[in-house]
C-alpha cells in the first residue's frame, strides 16, 4: 500500500501534560478548531494518559515527552506542564522542527523567556504564548470601548483581586505546585496576574516603569501571597493592583476598573460582564464565554501556524508582563 501523505492544511497536536485545566479549558478545543487535529498527549502516569486519550478521543498517547515532540506525525507541541518545563520542553520541541503553544506563565523567569526567544529565533520556528484572554469577545469589546474613547480619555486603573488560598479561580491538581516557586515561578499571583498584565498591556501598550511589593503573610506555603504593584502606561495612565490570597471567603474581590474623564468601565476578568457608567449611560454588557474558553486563542494558532495569520502573542509580548511579575514579587527588573 502507497504511504498515506499527510493533508498540510491540518495542524497535528501533540500535548505535553493533561492535568484538569486540559480537561474542557483547552484540549477539547483542538479537535473542534478548523483545520486542527489532537493526534497524541503525554502524561508521565501512562495509566491517566491512556485514560485522557479514550476519554476524548485522542488516537496517541505517550508517558515520555521527548517521545512525543519525536513522533513524526505531529505539527505542533501544546506544552501544558508546571511552568518550571516549559523552557525544555519548547527547545527540543523547537529543535525537532515543531511549532510550540506553551501555557501562561510563559516560564519560571525573565532570563528563561530569553533563551526561549533566542532558540525560536535560532530554530527559526514559530511560538504562541496561551494569553487566551486576548481572543475573548468580552476584552476585544473592552479594547473598542476604550479605543472609541466611550469613557473618554484614560486616566486610572484599579485592580483588587482578592481570594482565599483555596481560590477556585485555578484548576485542581493533586500536587498545589502553584505556591512552589521553583515550579511555579511564584505563587497564585504567577498564576492568575498574566491573565490580568497581559489584557492591559494589548490594550494600553507597553509599561513605562513600573515597581511592587510582595508578601508571605499567612505564612502557609513557600511563595508570596499579597503583591501590590504600579505601573506607569503611555499616555500618563496610572495602574495600581492589590492580590490577596490569604483572605476569609466573605472578602472575595475580582474587579478591575478603568476610570476615564467622562466615566469608567468595571469588569471582573475572571467573570463575564462590562459595566459601562457615565453621566448619560449606566449600562451592563453580559458576555457567554466559550464552553472551551482557549478555542478562540487556538483557532487563532492555528491559522499562524498555517500562515494566514500573525501571531496572537508572541514570546517578545508575554516578557512584558512577565517582567513586571518578576518586579513585583523579588524587585527584580531584568529589561
Amino acid at each position: 500500500m502507497p504511504e498515506q501523505k499527510k493533508d498540510p492544511s491540518i495542524i497535528t497536536w501533540g500535548m505535553i501534560g493533561c492535568g484538569n485545566v486540559t480537561e474542557i479549558k483547552s484540549g477539547p478545543a483542538f479537535q473542534k478548531a478548523d483545520h486542527s487535529r489532537l493526534l497524541a498527549v503525554m502524561r508521565r502516569d501512562a495509566a491517566k494518559a491512556a485514560d485522557y486519550a479514550a476519554r476524548h478521543h485522542v488516537p496517541k498517547y505517550y508517558s515520555d515527552a521527548i517521545e512525543l515532540i519525536n513522533d513524526e506525525e505531529i505539527d505542533a507541541v501544546y506544552i501544558a506542564t508546571p511552568p518550571k518545563f516549559h523552557e525544555a520542553y519548547t527547545i527540543a520541541a523547537l529543535q525537532k522542527g515543531k511549532y510550540v503553544y506553551v501555557e501562561k506563565p510563559v516560564t519560571l523567569n525573565v532570563y528563561s523567556c530569553k533563551r526561549m526567544i533566542t532558540a525560536v529565533k535560532e530554530y527559526n520556528g514559530k511560538l504562541t504564548v496561551a494569553h487566551y484572554r486576548r481572543a475573548l469577545p468580552m476584552f476585544l469589546q473592552i479594547k473598542k470601548m476604550i479605543d472609541q474613547q466611550l469613557i473618554g480619555k484614560v486616566k486610572t486603573i484599579r485592580l483588587n483581586l482578592f481570594q482565599p488560598d483555596e481560590t477556585t479561580l485555578v484548576a485542581n491538581s493533586e500536587v498545589n505546585w502553584r505556591v512552589i516557586p521553583e515550579t511555579a515561578g511564584g505563587g497564585l499571583f504567577y498564576d492568575l496576574a498574566p491573565h490580568q498584565l497581559d489584557i492591559l498591556i494589548y490594550i494600553f501598550g507597553k509599561a513605562i516603569n513600573y515597581y511592587g511589593v510582595s508578601a508571605h503573610q499567612s505564612k502557609k506555603y513557600p511563595a508570596e501571597d499579597a503583591v501590590v504593584g504600579v505601573i506607569h502606561f503611555p499616555a500618563d495612565i496610572i495602574f495600581t493592583g492589590n492580590w490577596n490570597f490569604s483572605v476569609p471567603d466573605l472578602l472575595k474581590e475580582d474587579t478591575c476598573q478603568i476610570v476615564g474623564e467622562k466615566g469608567y468601565l468595571q469588569f471582573s476578568f475572571f467573570g463575564n460582564e462590562i459595566r459601562l457608567v457615565t453621566d448619560q449611560v449606566n449600562e451592563v454588557q453580559h458576555f457567554q464565554h466559550p464552553q472551551h474558553i482557549q478555542q478562540p486563542m487556538i483557532q487563532k494558532v492555528v491559522n499562524y501556524f498555517l500562515g494566514t495569520e500573525e501571531n496572537p502573542c508572541s514570546l517578545e509580548a508575554a516578557l512584558d508582563s512577565l517582567d513586571i511579575m518578576q518586579a513585583f514579587v523579588y524587585g527584580d527588573r531584568v529589561k
